[in-house]
């Protein structure tokens, strides 16, 4: 398997197409793209935390990983992201699955379970949000720390 850049436009049209349950982003740092034999098989969208608590400056959230299913690919678009992270100067790495997803990709990258969430709703009453289905659901968040290494 390659990594290469991909825009966010292209990888939004591989999750409208391809990912169970989340809608696409509106914005990233970055966008990468995981070919098998030149074929695009997943993608990977990084950016700033969602929840503004997190966003620290040094903090990087990867915000969807999607793939047509082949073997390995999740756990080697998670493992190219957190080197990029770890390049880039960012000191975590945090993400969220479904608890009823087994996070085995995460495990074999090294991502440790951080806490596990209950159904949140991004909307409040003075700033209204789009809904999607999935916010109903428990969530489990994962981080990722990166250790000081010279590349």
């Amino acid at each position: 398997m390659e990594v290469k850049p991909i825009t966010l436009k292209e990888a939004n049209e591989f999750v409208k197409k391809f990912h169970r349950h989340n809608l696409p982003v509106v914005g990233c740092k970055f966008a990468i793209s995981a070919l098998k034999d030149g074929v695009l098989v997943g993608v990977g969208i990084a950016g700033r935390p969602v929840a503004r608590l997190e966003d620290n400056g040094i903090t990087l959230e990867i915000l969807r990983v999607c793939t047509d299913g082949t073997k390995n690919s999740n756990s080697f678009i998670y493992d190219k992201i957190r080197k990029i992270a770890a390049l880039m100067g960012y000191k975590r790495v945090i993400t969220y699955t479904l608890k009823k997803e087994s996070g085995s990709s995460l495990k074999a990258i090294g991502a440790i379970l951080e806490s596990n969430l209950k159904p949140n709703s991004w909307n409040r009453l003075n700033r209204k949000r789009l809904e999607q289905p999935v916010y109903l659901e428990p969530k489990v968040k994962w981080q990722i720390l990166i250790p000081n290494i010279k590349y």
